[in-house]
C-alpha cells in the first residue's frame, strides 16, 4: 500500500499490466462490504495517483485487456463508494427518500395553490355579486327617482291641461254668447229689471196718453200741411223731435221703436235693427228722442254692448227718417267717440252685429266714422254741417270729460256711467 509507483502505465506496449494488480491499490481491502451499505471515505497516499487519473489511464490506456474485461462494467458498490468519496463527479440520481419527499412537498404546494385558487375564485364571485347588487340598487334608486320626477311632471301637466281646457271652454262660451244670440242673452240678463220697471212704464204710458188727449186740438191743426216741412228738410235736415207740430214724425219714431221691441227682424235689410229691443231700452231711447229733443245724456246700462244696442236703435231710426236707399248715406253720418282703439273696435263689431252692416260702411266718407280725439270729430262734424248733412255724435261712457264744442251740433247722444253699477269695458 505504501510502495511508490513511478510509472504505473509505461509507454512500452510490450509490457502488460494486469488490471487486478492495480485494484488493490485503488480500492482498500476494507471496502468490501455488503451491497446496499454506504462505503466509507478512502485514504489514498498523496504519492499515489488519484482514482480519477487511474480510471482515466485505465480507460484511455493502451493496455491489451481481454475483451470480456473491457466490456465488463464495474461493480455498483465500488462505483457508489467512489462517488461517495468525493473524488469523482456524482453519476447517480439522489436517493429515493429525497425524491419522494420532494414530490410530497410539490403535491402539498399544488394543493395549497389549488386551495388558494378556489379561495380567490370564491372571493371574486363574492365581489362580483356585491358589485352587481350595488349596481342594481343604484339603478333601482335612479329609476325610482326618475319615475317619481316624471309622475310629478305628469301631474303638473295634467293640472295645466285642465286649466287650459277650462279656459278654452270659458272663451268658447264667451264667443258663443258674444257673436251668436247676443240679443237673447241680453234679454235674459235684463229680465230682472222688468219687474222693477213695469210700474214706472205703465205710469209713463198713462201720462203720455193724458198728454195726447189734452193737446189733441193743436196737433190736428199742426198736421194740416206737412208737405212744405218735408221739402224743407230735403235741403237742410232739421231735428224737431220734441216739437208738437211734427206729430207724424213722432208717431213714425214710436212705431219704429215699438216694432223693434215687439217684432224684431233678425234678417232684415242693412241699417235696420236686427236685435231684440227690451222695454228698458225703449224707455231710454224714447226719452232721448222726445224729452231731450235728440240732444242729451242716457244713463249707461253697465255694459258697452247694451249701450251699442241703444245707439244702433237711434241710428236705425235716423236711417229711416233721413237716409236713402243706402241707409245713412248720403243724408246723415254717425260719429263715434271713444278713447281707445279697443273700445272703438267693440263699437264697430257691435254696430255690424246690430245693424247688419259690413266694414265697408265704416270710413271718413261712409255712414259711420270712428274717432279717438274729440278735436278731429268736431272738425268732421263742422264739415258735415257745412255740406248740409246731419251728423249724429255718439260718446262712449268712458269719456270722463266732454268738450263743450260737441254740444253745438243738432244731434248728440252721450252715455253717462251709472254710479251705482260699475262700468264694464267688455260686452258683459
Amino acid at each position: 500500500m505504501t510502495s511508490e509507483i513511478s510509472n504505473p502505465l509505461p509507454n512500452d506496449s510490450a509490457t502488460r499490466v494486469e488490471p487486478e494488480s492495480l485494484l488493490p491499490e485503488l480500492i482498500p481491502e476494507s471496502s468490501e462490504m455488503e451491497l446496499g451499505q454506504a462505503p466509507g471515505p478512502l485514504e489514498i497516499e498523496t504519492t499515489l495517483p488519484t482514482a480519477s487519473s487511474g480510471l482515466d489511464s485505465l480507460l484511455t490506456g493502451t493496455m491489451d485487456l481481454p475483451l470480456e474485461q473491457e466490456t465488463q462494467p464495474l461493480d455498483k458498490p465500488r462505483l457508489e463508494t467512489v462517488a461517495a468519496s468525493g473524488s469523482l463527479s456524482p453519476l447517480d440520481l439522489p436517493p429515493a427518500s429525497e425524491s419522494s419527499s420532494a414530490i410530497l412537498s410539490l403535491e402539498e404546494t399544488k394543493q395549497q395553490l389549488t386551495a388558494e385558487i378556489l379561495t380567490l375564485q370564491t372571493q371574486k364571485a363574492t365581489l362580483l355579486s356585491e358589485q352587481l347588487s350595488t349596481v342594481q340598487a343604484a339603478m333601482e334608486k335612479l329609476v325610482t327617482e326618475n319615475i317619481r320626477s316624471l309622475e310629478q311632471r305628469k301631474q303638473s301637466l295634467e293640472v295645466e291641461i285642465e286649466r287650459l281646457e277650462r279656459r278654452q271652454e270659458r272663451i268658447q262660451q264667451e264667443m258663443r254668447t258674444t257673436f251668436a244670440g247676443v240679443s237673447q242673452e241680453l234679454a235674459i240678463r235684463v229680465q230682472g229689471f222688468k219687474d222693477y220697471l213695469v210700474g214706472s212704464l205703465q205710469d209713463l204710458v198713462t201720462a203720455a196718453e193724458e198728454l195726447e188727449l189734452t193737446n189733441s186740438d193743436p196737433w190736428t191743426v199742426s198736421t194740416a200741411s206737412p208737405e212744405p216741412i218735408v221739402n224743407q228738410t230735403d235741403n237742410n235736415p232739421k231735428v224737431t223731435f220734441a216739437e208738437q207740430s211734427f206729430e207724424e214724425q213722432r208717431r213714425q219714431i214710436q212705431r219704429l221703436l215699438e216694432q223693434y221691441r215687439t217684432r224684431p227682424d233678425y234678417y232684415g235689410p242693412p241699417w235696420q235693427l236686427r236685435r231684440t229691443f227690451e222695454p228698458v231700452h225703449l224707455e231710454r231711447v224714447q226719452s232721448w228722442f222726445f224729452s231731450q229733443g235728440g240732444r242729451g245724456v242716457i244713463k249707461s246700462m253697465g255694459s258697452r254692448l247694451q249701450n251699442i244696442l241703444m245707439g244702433s236703435a237711434v241710428i236705425s231710426v235716423l236711417a229711416n227718417l233721413y237716409g236713402g236707399k243706402e241707409g245713412l248715406s248720403p243724408r246723415s253720418r254717425a260719429l263715434i267717440l271713444a278713447n281707445s282703439p279697443e273700445r272703438l273696435g267693440e263699437w264697430r263689431r257691435g254696430l255690424q252685429d246690430c245693424l247688419g252692416i259690413s266694414r265697408t260702411d265704416f270710413g271718413p266718407e261712409r255712414g259711420i266714422v270712428l274717432f279717438e280725439s274729440p278735436d278731429a270729430l268736431i272738425q268732421k262734424a263742422e264739415r258735415l254741417v257745412e255740406e248740409r248733412l246731419l251728423p249724429l255724435v255718439l260718446i262712449d261712457d268712458t269719456q270722463e270729460q266732454v268738450d263743450l264744442a260737441l254740444l253745438q251740433f243738432p244731434l248728440w247722444l252721450a252715455f253717462a256711467p251709472d254710479s251705482s253699477q260699475p262700468t264694464s269695458n267688455y260686452f258683459y
